[in-house]
């Protein structure tokens, strides 16, 4: 399972991708299921930046954080968490066991993620929910 801004998907929250040339050599020759956890829970495309607050994606499942915009507050927890099902779903249905996903983001940060508009050590929503279901998690960065 591949994060599909890495892919060139115009996902992104400010409606660019973030085609990476290093994961697309990587992944050469290998089955790939591209996810976007924000955009298959139903947010749009650009969409207003969202923050963990509270703590981490960890946090966010034990409901001690949530997934807030950044500006107007707005809380997408519940959003955030939907589209980390559908991605489990999508990694059960295809039998995934490894998925590389874009660091820093509330969603697939797998080292850092921005609580509360600062970068800090820790994993995002989707994630928190992979890693629980034993599924190994590595970030773009790592390649």
């Amino acid at each position: 399972m591949v994060s599909a801004c890495l892919l060139g998907e115009a996902c992104r929250y400010d409606g660019r991708s973030q085609r990476s040339e290093r994961v697309l050599a990587a992944l050469e020759g290998k089955a790939v299921v591209p996810i976007c956890p924000e955009v298959a829970s139903g947010l749009p495309i650009p969409r207003p930046p969202v923050d963990l607050r509270g703590g981490t994606g960890v946090d966010v499942w034990a409901g001690q954080a949530r997934a807030v915009e950044r500006e107007a507050r707005t809380d997408h927890t519940e959003d955030f968490q939907r589209g980390a099902q559908l991605a489990l779903e999508a990694a059960r249905r295809f039998d995934v066991t490894v998925a590389l996903l874009k660091e820093k983001s509330p969603s697939c940060g797998s080292q850092r993620v921005y609580e509360s508009g600062v970068l800090r050590s820790g994993e995002g929503i989707t994630t928190a929910l992979l890693r629980s279901e034993d599924i190994t998690v590595v970030s773009d960065e790592e390649l």
